[in-house]
């Protein structure tokens, strides 16, 4: 929970008892590799933070494969903001890569937390503008180059992913085969 509290620290808003307080309410949520957060069709009724582990984001495309669209680390926030804030059915899947470890709120205690401790709002607003331009700005690099080039950009931006993820989940980050990454992996290591 140090993470947690260390993340809640972010821009000086919480004070620290205001920290202790939000940090009582997240529940302590372990997820096996494979196991979902939240599956397509449900509501998103919680925010999920990250202590250990990694979780993707996927979204099935007409086919049904399932295409990985972001993937997040330790000491991150996630949510599906739509269906969090609209109470409406999750077109995506939140999915542990590995084991995590979670530390997860329900909608409803955020909504009294930020009644009782109004920075906290200020806060969560502040942490989601930085989420999603992160987001935008890690995700700009698959937009350009060739599959070898992304490849070589995923593995300098996120090396330690690239070590966890499994390659099927890599590819389809990428936007390729699982066939094509083998092929550039043989090729680097040539």
């Amino acid at each position: 929970m140090e993470k947690l509290k260390s993340i809640l620290r972010f821009g000086a808003i919480l004070s620290d008892s205001d920290i202790e307080e939000i940090a009582s309410n997240f529940k302590l949520k372990n997820l096996n590799a494979t196991e979902h957060f939240l599956e397509v069709g449900q509501i998103a009724h919680e925010i999920g933070f990250i202590e250990s582990g990694i979780v993707r984001i996927y979204k099935p495309d007409v086919n049904g494969n399932e295409i990985t669209k972001y993937f997040f680390k330790e000491n991150q926030f996630f949510v599906d903001l739509e269906s969090y804030y609209s109470g409406t059915a999750a077109s995506e899947a939140f999915q542990a890569v590995v084991g995590s470890e979670i530390y997860t709120i329900h909608k409803l205690k955020v909504n009294k937390l930020c009644e009782n401790i109004p920075n906290f709002f200020i806060f969560l607003k502040t942490i989601t503008e930085a989420t999603l331009l992160n987001k935008i700005k890690d995700n700009d690099f698959l937009n350009f180059g060739s599959s070898k080039i992304k490849y070589l950009e995923f593995l300098k931006r996120y090396p330690k992913l690239a070590l966890q993820v499994p390659q099927q989940y890599i590819a389809s980050y990428l936007s390729i085969t699982p066939q094509s990454l083998s092929r550039i992996r043989r090729e680097l290591t040539k």
